[in-house]
């Protein structure tokens, strides 16, 4: 009854005329970015940042959800008709994808990665509706030790899925936790880090970071590029998928709706894991493993439904503990925080309607999807051959415009182009930002319970190990810790995210 009434309510919210506004703006531009390369949700959401201080929390929080999941469903697009994912999630989607399109299947592509991502997205919606109210329950019963104890696991599970060396990937935490703690000690309100600079007091904005690492220094990495990888458009007959084809399809849909509603929960996880993973196993258990690559559609099938499943369920541990599961709910915690809201277990309770009203409206922008995508195909088509010297220009004056407008500062300007720089270091150097952003806004909250476990177990470490759900947590870090140093488990981990 609690779950009925929960949905109930939160369609009322999502139901309101502008919210459903809000649901389509953030539906229509996560189809947008993710049709175009180079730019992806990361960037979007960071740009969109600043403008969610003059937008009703439920409105703003809705729209950003959209713009997630929405660009998983932009991303095939490209993938199939012109073989250029435009998301990282839909790599593997070109590999039968462009083939299919290639053979005059374009349309049934299309429509099998539509209905594959309104199938996951229905039921990751539902899971989240089932499994985050009873997560909520269980959180009750933490304490400071247990949370430090959870955040540490999410902060070592992102190193432990992380693209690249696991040692990279530990040191992009440390480095995020470490200017994490840049401004105020929030025990004795003495400056550190701050190098007599009055304007890091607070701390660095999370915004200028944002906008730097995941948009401008993708704009500087893409204009890098002489030339377009675009390549010719492929045609489209009819978009209805055969008997056959829909046979194939059933299965491979259900097994990546699964497989990516698990992988999307587990900290630096998300939709690029569970696309790979899943078309992995579709290969590995065909009967006929040499048609993938060459235009199989469970291909389509299953990875499509995977990255999609694995967008929805990551809103799990975001609002049900306030744990990140990836860089993208990383921003969303930032739009609660700027909001004034603090993720947390407490969400359910003193804002029911942002958190059945941001569930019930993941269901209506799933449907808004299918809408958009498919009939809209033509015109999504046409604006990639838009050239990306008209698009960037105007997307580094919103993100300069966006950093001014925090505090009316030109020191968020200088913030902006110094983590621009340093994000196309990362680049260049072959690190993921990702790792850093989740430590960036772990790293303080990691502080804050750390030092109130402490206290209340006046200095005594071994409060960690006497707790039950906390002792449990430390040991699960420590297995990951072990599992990803065994040889054929580090291979294996290399060469799932090898493509990515």
């Amino acid at each position: 009854m609690e779950l009925l009434s929960g949905l109930g309510g939160g369609f009322l919210v999502a139901l309101t005329p502008a919210n459903i506004a809000y649901c389509f703006v953030g539906a229509l531009i996560g189809t947008l970015i993710g049709v175009l390369p180079g730019i992806g949700p990361l960037a979007t959401i960071a740009m969109l940042l600043p403008l969610t201080y003059h937008v009703d929390p439920v409105a703003a929080l809705i729209m950003l959800s959209g713009i997630f999941y929405g660009a998983q469903y932009g991303g095939s697009t490209t993938s199939i008709l012109v073989n250029l994912p435009g998301e990282s999630s839909s790599v593997i989607t070109c590999l039968d994808g462009y083939q299919l399109a290639r053979q005059g299947k374009a349309g049934t592509a299309l429509s099998v990665a539509a209905v594959g991502s309104l199938v996951a997205g229905t039921i990751g919606t539902l899971a989240i509706a089932l499994f985050a109210p009873a997560l909520i329950h269980v959180a009750e019963k933490f304490g400071p030790a247990e949370y430090c104890a959870l955040m540490i696991l999410g902060l070592i599970a992102a190193v432990v899925l992380a693209k690249g060396s696991v040692l990279n990937a530990v040191a992009m935490v440390v480095l995020g936790v470490l200017i994490g703690l840049v401004g105020s000690d929030p025990g004795s309100g003495t400056q550190r880090f701050t190098f007599g600079i009055f304007e890091l007091s607070d701390g660095i904005d999370f915004v200028p970071i944002a906008m730097g690492l995941f948009g401008v220094a993708e704009i500087i990495v893409n204009l890098e590029q002489r030339h377009d990888q675009r390549q010719g458009i492929a045609a489209i007959t009819s978009l209805w998928p055969s008997r056959e084809d829909i046979r194939r399809s059933v299965a491979p849909m259900l097994r990546g709706t699964a497989l990516g509603s698990v992988l999307g929960t587990l900290p630096g996880g998300g939709p690029t894991l569970a696309a790979f993973s899943s078309y992995a196993i579709e290969k590995r258990i065909s009967t006929k493993p040499e048609r993938f690559g060459k235009g199989a559609v469970e291909g389509v099938a299953g990875p499509e439904s995977a990255n999609n499943a694995a967008a929805q369920t990551s809103f799990i541990p975001m609002l049900a503990l306030g744990i990140p599961s990836n860089a993208v709910m990383a921003l969303m915690i930032g739009a609660m925080m700027l909001q004034g809201i603090q993720p947390g277990p407490d969400v359910m309770i003193k804002r029911p309607d942002l958190f059945w009203g941001m569930i019930a409206s993941m269901w209506i922008g799933n449907l808004m999807l299918v809408v958009i995508n498919l009939p809209m195909v033509g015109l999504w088509v046409k604006l990639l051959n838009v050239p990306y010297r008209y698009l960037y220009p105007s997307i580094l004056v919103f993100c300069c415009i966006g950093s001014y407008s925090l505090q009316a500062s030109t020191f968020h300007l200088f913030m902006l182009a110094g983590f621009s720089l340093l994000g196309y270091v990362f680049i260049k150097l072959g690190l993921e930002a990702a790792p850093f952003l989740l430590g960036l806004v772990l790293g303080p909250q990691l502080e804050e319970y750390f030092r109130r476990a402490m206290q209340l177990s006046r200095g005594d470490p071994m409060v960690f190990l006497q707790r039950p759900i906390s002792l449990s947590l430390l040991i699960l870090t420590a297995v990951l810790l072990a599992v990803v140093v065994v040889p054929s488990i580090a291979r294996a981990r290399e060469d799932t995210f090898r493509e990515a």
